[in-house]
């Protein structure tokens, strides 16, 4: 468990699968991803977050706020995926419920991640990527500290070709 001011970077429980659900499954949080997720996809997302962590010790963790333990969204970091400009790299990533944008919580979130990325030296720089036209992710990068890298935009080998949302940037960040 990774703590900040105000949230709370937990592993993942059965009560966090409801609610992050329900975040996956909404339209507007999900404009930048393929399509929402099914109950199914996110007790698979789920599954697979409960591996990583096991597997590497770390994970796109439940997002709780500390002051009521409201599961907010996920964020944490992954390994870079194949066949993309950060497959050797570490990535951190976020997504969070609506009702929670505008207050900073990616911005804390995704800080907490970093310092624990950073911590294992075998990480020396952490990615992150996004659609192009994902602008409030893009200025959380900017706002922790990241830095675009021109040159690196890709279509993302995982996006159905016909896909608004095939293009991406990418964003690095080097050990401090």
């Amino acid at each position: 468990m990774i703590e900040t001011e105000r949230l709370i970077l937990a592993e993942w429980r059965d009560d966090h699968r409801a609610p992050i659900a329900a975040i996956n499954a909404d339209p507007e949080v999900m404009r930048y991803f393929v399509a929402p997720m099914t109950r199914a996809e996110t007790d698979a997302q789920v599954d697979r977050q409960i591996a990583a962590q096991t597997e590497h010790g770390f994970c796109f963790w439940a997002i709780e706020r500390k002051a009521d333990g409201v599961l907010m969204g996920l964020a944490g970091l992954k390994l870079g995926a194949p066949d993309t400009p950060i497959a050797r790299d570490l990535e951190v990533g976020w997504r969070f419920g609506k009702d929670f944008w505008g207050h900073g919580y990616a911005s804390e979130a995704a800080r907490a991640a970093l310092a624990h990325g950073f911590a294992d030296p075998a990480w020396p720089r952490i990615a992150a990527i996004t659609t192009t036209e994902n602008r409030a992710s893009r200025a959380v990068m900017d706002r922790i500290g990241m830095t675009y890298a021109e040159g690196l935009d890709f279509d993302h080998p995982a996006v159905p070709r016909d896909s608004p949302v095939l293009r991406h940037v990418t964003y690095f960040i080097d050990r401090p």
